[in-house]
């Protein structure tokens, strides 16, 4: 969740812009994803409960978040079979789970969606940046870049 110097982050996030707001969305989504796949028995009441508090007096960035973690849920074993079809001498089994959720988001979004490529891309790099290893935002640049060629 994004924090300002006081700590107080309804403050915070009711000065978000539109696209920051999207910002802050994918990446609630990609938390509640990344749970998804380490706890597979997580309760949808959870899931709206973490939305909730996480994005604090914004009912439409709330709705957006929860579209792109039930799509992916929804989508999964076919987001993965794409992923896993651009990924070289990679199956969807050994990426890192944070990879693996950033290009299961950003693939959702590219796809069902109607969020131009770059800007996805350039999202998905930055979360993969933010959560994941040194190596994790060149990984998931790659994958992306292969879709739409």
């Amino acid at each position: 969740m994004l924090h300002d110097n006081d700590g107080d982050e309804r403050i915070a996030s009711r000065q978000l812009g539109k696209f920051a707001n999207r910002t802050l969305a994918r990446a609630v989504a990609f938390q509640l994803l990344y749970q998804d796949d380490v706890n597979p028995q997580t309760s949808d009441d959870w899931t709206g409960e973490f939305l909730r508090d996480s994005l604090p007096d914004h009912p439409e960035v709330i709705r957006f978040a929860r579209s792109l973690v039930d799509g992916v849920r929804e989508k999964r074993p076919e987001l993965d079979e794409k992923i896993a079809a651009q990924s070289k001498n990679w199956s969807i089994h050994r990426m890192s789970v944070t990879d693996r959720n950033v290009l299961r988001l950003a693939l959702y979004e590219c796809l069902y969606l109607e969020t131009p490529k770059p800007v996805v891309i350039n999202e998905a790099i930055e979360l993969a940046k933010k959560f994941g290893s040194a190596d994790s935002s060149a990984f998931v640049n790659g994958i992306l870049d292969r879709f739409g060629r």
